[in-house]
């Protein structure tokens, strides 16, 4: 276990890093308040052993702070004991009002010192567990159940953090909308089963397709998102005009690479797709009518024959206005 041991005494500090040392824990020292922060958040123990009066910044204030932290992030918690000469009922009641979960003496007996060590190895365990059950939750609730792509709501939200860091660093921003051509059809014809097949498929193209392309899009945070339907959306931070057009043509061509049986798409006889993209020089303004834009450039691919790409390119987001 990871234990932050915050103390300003040295001896008492050396004495109790060693008994914990003994009991096969890893101690990290801070001898005020202020340093247990900086190391709680590099350090990321599993326990806080925290004395109360200390210079610069005491207990009490460091938990409040700790907790303020915690706050921010999803299922964080982390046990913080208070130190103290005396484990009195008044002190224990004050150190809980003050953000703490326990109270041991500095003298604490060797037996109750390593029963209590032991007993909060068995909550760092369970608060392991919780996270990666927590982590695995939210990755299932970022993804599309049908494609395995980000789904809407995560795209949402993702793309939202990456125009605002766009627009704050004045840097390119482009999106791909992508539509499977006469998939309606293709769905009253071969049947909704088989609807699902060639979503999964066409999905995994354009994911592939994104992944081989990040390397030359100077970024590793393009990504590709079930839109709805059978519409799906492409978002690229920091792409080059060259990469963004490339891109897009290697996205139609992985789809038409599939070679999907589609006999009420009869110009090309397998599944295709067409798409409209809209890539801006400096990000800035409003977002949506991005989107918007990109749109009106895939009905243009699908006025123009289909299984194309319809690109637009602007210095700012007065494109889309």
């Amino acid at each position: 276990m990871k234990i932050l041991l915050v103390d300003d005494a040295r001896a008492v500090s050396a004495m109790m890093a060693a008994r914990l040392g003994s009991f096969g824990h890893e101690v990290c020292l801070a001898e005020n308040g202020q340093v247990a922060l900086a190391r709680f958040r590099e350090f990321a123990p599993d326990l806080v052993l925290m004395d109360i009066e200390m210079p610069v910044m005491n207990g009490f204030e460091a938990t409040n702070r700790i907790r303020a932290i915690e706050a921010t992030q999803a299922w964080a918690w982390t046990p913080i004991i208070f130190l103290t000469g005396s484990d009195t009922t008044e002190n224990l009641v004050t150190a809980i009002e003050a953000g703490g979960d326990d109270l041991i003496a500095k003298n604490v007996p060797e037996p109750v010192l390593q029963a209590k060590m032991k007993a909060m190895g068995r909550i760092a365990a369970l608060r392991g567990h919780l996270s990666v059950a927590n982590r695995k939750l939210e990755e299932l609730a970022s993804r599309d159940g049908l494609t395995g792509l980000c789904n809407r709501r995560y795209m949402d939200l993702k793309t939202d953090a990456m125009w605002a860091a766009a627009c704050g660093c004045g840097d390119s921003f482009a999106i791909l909308m992508i539509d499977i051509d006469h998939f309606k059809n293709y769905n009253d014809h071969y049947g909704h089963l088989a609807g699902d097949d060639c979503l999964c498929s066409i999905a995994a193209a354009i994911a592939g397709a994104v992944d081989d392309s990040n390397g030359a899009l100077a970024t590793e945070q393009a990504f590709a998102a079930r839109y709805g339907g059978e519409e799906f959306a492409v978002v690229i931070p920091r792409a080059t005009r060259p990469a963004f057009e490339a891109l897009a043509e290697r996205i139609v061509a992985a789809i038409g690479q599939c070679a999907l049986p589609h006999e009420q798409n009869a110009a090309w006889g397998v599944a295709t797709a067409s798409l409209g993209g809209v890539h801006l020089e400096r990000a800035g303004g409003r977002l949506t009518p991005l989107f918007r834009a990109a749109d009106r450039q895939l009905y243009l691919a699908k006025e123009n024959g289909r299984n194309r790409a319809e690109l637009r390119y602007a210095v700012d987001a007065s494109v889309a206005e």
